[in-house]
């Protein structure tokens, strides 16, 4: 089953590269300004849909996932990260996982060893999550460069730091090599280990093929294709100020591949599981706090009911009650 789900993806992106490759540099209104526009659109009022429903949807109790002894007496020591009890503990704890990937870093595997059950981390998942993650946000924002003129301070001390090694003309980027390697080990991982194979699907290996082109072209086209970067800075332009130029019939078709990818990943996004992105913000397993044993939490769709009391029991049914031989409290 995993051989279907791994052969539609990648047919999937071959087709989409295919057909930009193809034709692109006939269709550069399509793809220089319909797709991009749609693209970004979808992207925008997919997420922003998808956090409006994470956001109404009740969280009646309190479900954090803890780790370790929630707060008590105060001479039992509280595990104030794993277990939080206040908005600081939660607020630390969310840095650490959205900065750190804590959780995942603690993640385990185990495994038979001469009949006895072993327990290892997955230290290389961790890390390279972490530097996959870490690079796309990288790249992702030297790339807004085609977007601003002058370009932003911020965006030109990244570049620095990214090219800190000073190799070769153009200047090797880190971010990008190391987003591809990040990528090709966590698709060899799905491929390699039975246990992952097993639960794979299409919706794991297609985001992963998909960001696997991008980076490929993307570092074709800066350090082997040599597309033009004035044309391609006045397309980006054009792009950010509704104001669209198109593009000359000369620019490389690995650019349409790159372009129609990187729109495809972004009408992708908000329907996928890449939109853990955002909702790790909104995991009621995440962001509350432990202190049910502390405060009372009701149910806010509870019904309002009228209870009736004792007394109004007595004063309804006294003479029935007498007569049966029950005890009242007024005769």
């Amino acid at each position: 089953m995993w051989k279907q789900h791994l052969g539609f993806s990648i047919a999937v992106v071959g087709v989409l590269a295919l057909i930009a490759y193809v034709a692109g540099p006939g269709m550069s209104l399509f793809f220089g300004v319909l797709l991009p526009y749609t693209a970004f659109s979808v992207f925008l009022i997919g997420v922003a849909i998808k956090l409006f429903y994470w956001v109404k949807s009740p969280v009646p109790f309190r479900i954090p996932t803890t780790c370790g002894q929630e707060k008590s007496f105060p001479w039992i020591k509280q595990a104030k990260l794993d277990n939080p009890s206040d908005l600081k503990g939660v607020i630390l704890r969310m840095a650490l996982e959205v900065l750190c990937f804590r959780s995942l870093f603690r993640n385990t595997t185990n495994e038979l060893r001469e009949g006895r059950l072993s327990f290892n981390l997955e230290i290389w998942l961790w890390l390279f999550g972490l530097t996959f993650h870490y690079s796309f946000l990288a790249v992702l924002v030297r790339h807004l460069r085609f977007f601003f003129e002058p370009v932003p301070t911020a965006i030109k001390f990244l570049e620095t730091l990214d090219g800190i090694l000073q190799v070769g003309l153009p200047i090797v980027m880190i971010s990008g090599f190391t987003l591809l390697a990040a990528v090709l080990f966590l698709f060899a991982r799905r491929l390699l280990l039975p246990q992952v194979r097993y639960i794979s699907l299409a919706a794991d290996y297609f985001p992963l093929l998909l960001i696997m082109t991008i980076a490929f072209t993307g570092i074709w086209m800066r350090y082997f294709g040599k597309v033009d970067v004035k044309t391609i800075k006045a397309f980006t332009m054009g792009l950010a100020t509704l104001h669209p130029v198109a593009l000359p019939v000369t620019i490389s078709g690995v650019f349409y591949i790159h372009i129609l990818l990187v729109s495809v990943l972004f009408i992708y996004f908000p329907f996928s599981k890449l939109m853990h992105a955002g909702g790790v913000f909104l995991n009621p397993t995440r962001n509350l706090a432990n202190n049910s044993r502390a405060k009372r939490h009701v149910n806010p769709w509870n019904p309002d009911l009228e209870f009736v009391t004792y007394e109004k029991y007595e004063n309804t049914f006294r003479e029935k009650m007498i007569e049966a031989g029950l005890p009242v409290e007024k005769e």
